[in-house]
């Protein structure tokens, strides 16, 4: 059973839940004769995916699943040889060959009629781009797609500075990025950037109403808006939340979302940080498993530990919700030891970019976090 993110996905450009002014910018570079290289930048949860794929979708036709190449650049960082993958991603022929994915060009580049669209896959631009482009102009055939682009590192990504300038005339990049500003500047000149902003809970709640509707639902009164609330701009989240509650048949009672919402991440962070603050980071308890004992990481790592193998959680999530956290001013701590908590958390998040293990980074925190309550107490 396909999950609705991909169900409901947009199909138009014209149905992306943004702007009327950034799905305009979205669809002219995609019927270019010659598109840009491209930086789709925002939070979590906005489109950013979706607006890619409609972009591939409309730039190289019915086919362009066979020559969109895509890597996720935030798994890469955290896997041994990381380096070495990156290069064979970029040069599929061997790390030695001078021949690179960029370089590659495909037929459909010289003869669009070779692939056909199935029923019901129309150009998200509403026409193709061979029925608008002269024939005599040279075709992008290739897309190469950086997943999270701002977790290359600078070691990797002068790569593909010289790919850019040297790349095949039929190939083009386009990277994704929460914070663009880690993107080198040579990626960023040479590309063009368009910015996604957080979703306005209108766009939101109109998106969730259109699933129900498709869906033929009927939830209770307000609860499309409360989801809206509860994802704060994030319509992965959102439909997500929608999906979840009404598959459980919960969608008739409000307060179900609270209880969702409630045992989800927000709360098993504040744990986590209230050990910390307690002063206890590692603490090993005797458990029986299976009839024997069992010595147990407890505190604030060891609901560290579970929070994110439950979730599937990295460790730059958890800074995400330790945020949202302090600043949401649930803790009511004094503002000394708040500004020394997120001094500490932004440094955390700093170690994160230059770092292969997260979790390491984040007892380091939890240390801090022990060292500056018990400061603030004596």
């Amino acid at each position: 059973m396909a999950s609705w993110l991909e169900s409901h996905a947009p199909r138009r450009f014209d149905e992306l839940a943004m702007s009327e002014s950034i799905q305009t910018n979205l669809q002219k570079v995609a019927v270019q004769a010659n598109p840009p290289h491209l930086i789709l930048a925002g939070p979590t949860g906005v489109g950013k995916t979706a607006a890619w794929r409609l972009i591939a979708r409309q730039i190289l036709g019915p086919s362009w699943h066979s020559t969109t190449h895509v890597l996720q650049a935030r798994d890469l960082a955290k896997s041994a040889g990381a380096m070495k993958k990156f290069e064979e991603f970029l040069k599929p022929g061997g790390t030695s060959s001078k021949d690179t994915l960029a370089g590659r060009s495909s037929l459909d580049s010289f003869d669009s009629n070779l692939t056909v669209a199935d029923e019901g896959d129309t150009p998200p631009a509403g026409i193709e781009n061979h029925s608008r482009i002269d024939a005599s102009t040279a075709k992008v055939s290739r897309l190469i797609i950086i997943e999270d682009a701002d977790h290359l590192g600078p070691t990797r990504q002068p790569y593909l500075r010289r790919m850019m300038e040297s790349t095949s005339s039929t190939s083009r990049f386009i990277f994704t990025a929460r914070s663009p500003s880690r993107i080198i500047d040579a990626l960023r000149s040479r590309s063009k950037q368009i910015r996604i902003p957080s979703t306005p809970n209108q766009i939101v709640t109109k998106r969730l109403e259109e699933i129900v509707n498709k869906e033929e639902l009927s939830p209770i009164r307000g609860i499309l808006g409360d989801i809206s609330h509860v994802a704060n701009g994030n319509l992965r989240r959102a439909v997500f939340l929608l999906e979840l509650l009404s598959r459980q048949n919960k969608i008739n009672d409000r307060s179900n979302l609270q209880k969702v919402v409630a045992a989800t991440t927000l709360l098993g962070i504040q744990h986590v940080l209230e050990e910390a603050l307690r002063g206890r980071v590692h603490d090993w308890k005797w458990e029986k498993q299976s009839g024997r004992n069992k010595r147990v990481l407890k505190g604030a790592l060891g609901a560290l530990d579970q929070l994110m193998n439950e979730h599937a959680l990295e460790a730059e999530d958890v800074v995400y919700h330790l945020h949202r956290l302090l600043t949401a001013g649930r803790l009511l701590l004094e503002e000394t030891m708040l500004c020394e908590l997120l001094e500490a958390l932004a440094d955390c998040d700093v170690k994160l970019q230059k770092s292969m293990h997260g979790r390491v980074q984040l007892e380091e925190f939890l240390h801090r976090v022990k060292e500056i309550s018990q400061n603030q107490n004596s």
